[in-house]
């Protein structure tokens, strides 16, 4: 599936990769799961090139838009989890 990812043009290269990434591996926790600390290490890294949540927001309303997804639930199970592997429903 081709999806538009949010970017900013005020990024570096290596933080528009970051950011894919990040957004790579929340759409992966629909699919097929992925381990919690992957998880939580690159959402740590989107936080240092997004640090408001304002912008979060915007970017993950975007996203999740896009897919059909929640990137806020995704990351929601990870902090309030402890499971190693987060693995998302569609609902």
């Amino acid at each position: 599936m081709e999806s538009k990812l949010p970017i900013s043009l005020d990024w570096t290269t290596d933080e528009v990769i970051a950011v894919i990434q990040f957004f790579e591996t929340v759409e992966k926790a629909y699919k097929q799961g992925v381990e919690r600390e992957k998880l939580l290490s690159e959402y740590r890294r989107f936080k240092e090139i997004v640090p408001s949540k304002s912008g979060e927001k915007q970017l993950f309303k975007q996203y999740d838009e896009e897919l059909n997804i929640s990137s806020f639930q995704v990351i929601k199970k990870v902090r309030e989890g402890n499971e190693k592997v987060i693995k998302m429903e569609r609902g």
